[in-house]
């Protein structure tokens, strides 16, 4: 086949969601080189698991000329997409304009895959975002994404996260978010050594938890805005991982974590991890507040 490009935007579930299809290109097409055009912190994440060979950031002011229709096209991305024998676009083009580009640019039968998933199907996300695979004949069998770090020198992330439970307090929008009280509560109940996942979203409960847990007398390594494959390979050594439904939860089911996720208004069938070990602890209601704590307090003992 040659070189294969997968272009993905989207935040961080968006892209581990699509891992599967990365994946299967890898694993079905004879001998590609694959490439991901994307956010350099998510594609960083294929690249280590040995799920691409190469990335490039999708944050380069000229591939805006790309998404407009008769514009003079930079001639440096034009030989870029030309090199390609496969390209597989995410991207959201509803009029058609950046498919129609890559054309002009000398790409062969670009593929246009989802960009953005139809809960309203109630088919599970990453068989979604594989669809457009079946052109080419080529069909998803496992939607669980795989990030097996062999070979990587994470050792010492491996090694400081062992044994402990990884607790995630936060998520991209807030009707997302179990009460803040509750989740310290549960990490001092539980009274396991633990690591805290924070990063700008969490920045201001992030004191909060940790001062209390802290007091509480429970032992915290925090994990603060690490890199994303740093965060992958210290979630692997954890022995659960407790959060919402989020792209850190994804994160953590892919790199094998056992996960008990809590889900409100969102469909679980459709956005929960695919992976072996999720268990989901769904609200009564649509609002994910109503989740009652002994709920949530039995679901990660079992998962201890």
């Amino acid at each position: 086949m040659g070189k294969v490009l997968v272009i993905r935007g989207g935040a961080l579930g968006d892209f581990v969601l699509t891992l599967p299809s990365i994946a299967l290109l890898r694993a079905d097409l004879p001998d590609p080189r694959v490439e991901v055009l994307g956010y350099k912190p998510y594609a960083e994440l294929a690249i280590a698991a040995g799920l691409a060979d190469a990335a490039r950031s999708i944050e380069h002011g000229p591939l805006a000329g790309f998404f407009a229709p008769g514009t003079e096209l930079d001639p440096e991305w034009s030989a870029y997409f030309a090199g390609f024998d496969l390209v597989v676009s995410h991207l959201h083009d509803p009029e058609g304009h950046f498919i129609a580009n890559l054309e002009r640019a000398g790409v062969r039968d670009p593929v246009q895959a989802l960009a953005k998933v139809d809960p309203a199907t109630g088919e599970h996300a990453a068989r979604q975002l594989a669809r457009a695979l079946e052109g080419i004949g080529l069909f998803l069998d496992d939607p669980a994404p795989s990030l097996r770090f062999a070979g990587a020198n994470f050792e010492t992330e491996l090694e400081a996260a062992r044994g402990r439970v990884a607790i995630h307090p936060g998520s991209g929008g807030a009707m997302k978010n179990w009460h803040l009280e509750r989740w310290i509560q549960l990490g001092a109940e539980l009274g396991v050594p633990l690591l805290l996942v924070t990063g700008e979203a969490e920045e201001t409960k992030r004191e909060a938890v940790a001062r209390a847990w802290a007091t509480a007398g429970i032992d915290v390594l925090h994990a603060d805005s690490w890199p994303l494959t740093r965060l992958a390979a210290a979630l692997s050594g954890c022995r659960a991982f407790l959060g919402h439904d989020s792209g850190v939860s994804h994160l953590a089911a892919a790199a094998g974590c056992p996960c008990t996720l809590l889900f409100g208004p969102t469909d679980p069938a459709v956005w929960a991890p695919a992976n072996p070990g999720v268990q989901v602890v769904q609200s009564p209601t649509e609002a994910i507040a109503d989740i009652p704590y002994d709920e949530v307090l039995k679901a990660a003992r079992a998962a201890l």
